[in-house]
């Protein structure tokens, strides 16, 4: 059995929180394989799936982020689930919005879940980091604990709708098809770029200072009219 992982804080307020994104991850699994049978145990939110033929617990702990270890410990010691089976939802300030990577083991990042998860389970589990976009050292807690803004949902929405559908891969170890698809997800959202014709070549400040030259009229009688006429075979109206 596969234990999935998805780290927030417990709460209406925070529920559409940045750093609620794990949570939103596990619900959207949820939801795309019929599970409603949550249960309070373990300091967390519990629920069996199937999800592509595998057997899987999903949890949500709510202890709040920086205790999710404990909730995470209790439950695969519960139900006997190795790290190397565990895999853990989470936001990541260091990815652009959108971008998604999936590594074993690493350091924490200075992600509070991930620093209570590393020393009651060990460094052998798989993370999935959803990429949030860092806003600048001193902006870090408003963007974590700030809700997603409306314009993050051309994004966000087929992301988690891409996650829920691609699990499988997740399960199986495809990491990396995994990946793929829900970047293809995510950037076949983006608005189509209308064409435009070829811009005219840019001109130098001094070329566009310049007053335009004014044609010159042709004549239309006289003899330079009958000299171009001869020249060209120009008919007269």
């Amino acid at each position: 059995m596969k234990l999935l992982v998805g780290l927030g804080n417990p709460g209406a307020q925070y529920a559409g929180n940045r750093h609620n994104i794990g949570f939103m991850a596990i619900d959207a699994i949820a939801a795309a394989n019929g599970v409603s049978n949550w249960k309070s145990k373990h300091a967390g939110l519990i629920a069996e799936a199937g999800i592509g033929g595998e057997r899987a617990l999903l949890l949500k702990p709510q202890t709040f982020m920086n205790k999710s270890g404990d909730s995470v410990q209790q439950t695969a010691r519960f139900y006997k689930i190795d790290p190397a089976d565990i895999i853990v939802f989470y936001d990541e300030l260091d990815l652009a919005p959108g971008k998604v990577r999936v590594k074993v083991g690493g350091g924490n990042g200075g992600h509070n879940g991930l620093r209570s998860i590393d020393p009651q389970i060990g460094l052998n589990y798989k993370r999935v980091r959803l990429g949030i976009g860092h806003p600048g050292k001193e902006f870090v807690t408003h963007h974590v604990l700030g809700d997603f803004a409306k314009a993050d949902q051309a994004w966000l929405t087929p992301l988690l709708d891409e996650i829920a559908r691609q699990a499988p891969l997740l399960l199986r170890g495809d990491d990396s098809g995994f990946m793929n698809k829900l970047a293809l997800a995510v950037k076949g959202d983006e608005p189509a770029k209308s064409e435009k014709p070829a811009a005219p070549r840019a001109q130098s400040h001094i070329r566009q200072a310049r007053p335009a030259k004014p044609q010159a009229e042709v004549p239309k009688s006289g003899p330079m009219a009958d000299m171009l006429s001869k020249l060209f075979g120009t008919k007269g109206e």
